[in-house]
């Protein structure tokens, strides 16, 4: 006669309790609540998901923004930038001229290599006028891609800004 398997045993011959079911369900969950609290933490410490720092206050900006840029357009100057890797990190040249080509001198001129994806990772370069129309300076910067700005000023009021995206090998 075939052997019967008796109800609520397994093949060892243990039974299924309540406790058994209990603590197999709080295992279960026990790990999946663990394994997303990691991902929680991977995902929030490496990417903040914050893109401004007050949308109220960028929507409330936005009519002198847009005044900025077509007063910017109508001045028709030529600004360039050009990126040069050297021993003490990453150079920058700015040279900006009118729109008769004379060059813009006396003028305040800042830059940043911002990470697109990570903020913490941002870089202001400090550029200094070595000629007229001329400005430079450098930065540790990393290899990758990098949305670099720069602005130009007179007595504290902002006359030019631009953004580009470039790649730094």
């Amino acid at each position: 006669m075939p052997e019967t398997r008796k109800e609520g045993r397994n093949e060892q011959g243990r039974r299924l309790t309540g406790r058994m079911v209990l603590f197999y369900l709080a295992a279960f969950f026990g790990v999946v609540m663990s394994v997303n609290g990691v991902m929680i933490y991977g995902a929030l410490s490496t990417l903040t998901g914050v893109d401004t720092d007050s949308a109220y206050q960028a929507g409330r900006m936005f009519e002198r923004d847009v005044a900025m840029v077509k007063a910017q357009d109508a001045r028709h100057w030529r600004v360039d930038a050009q990126v040069t890797p050297s021993p003490d990190g990453t150079g920058l040249e700015v040279i900006a001229r009118d729109e008769a080509g004379r060059p813009l001198t006396g003028m305040q001129a800042s830059a940043a290599f911002l990470r697109p994806t990570d903020r913490r990772l941002d870089r202001d370069i400090a550029l200094a006028e070595d000629a007229p129309g001329r400005y430079r300076g450098s930065a540790e910067v990393t290899a990758g891609q990098w949305d670099l700005v720069v602005e130009i000023s007179r007595h504290g009021e902002q006359l030019f800004r631009s953004k580009n995206r470039v790649f730094l090998k």
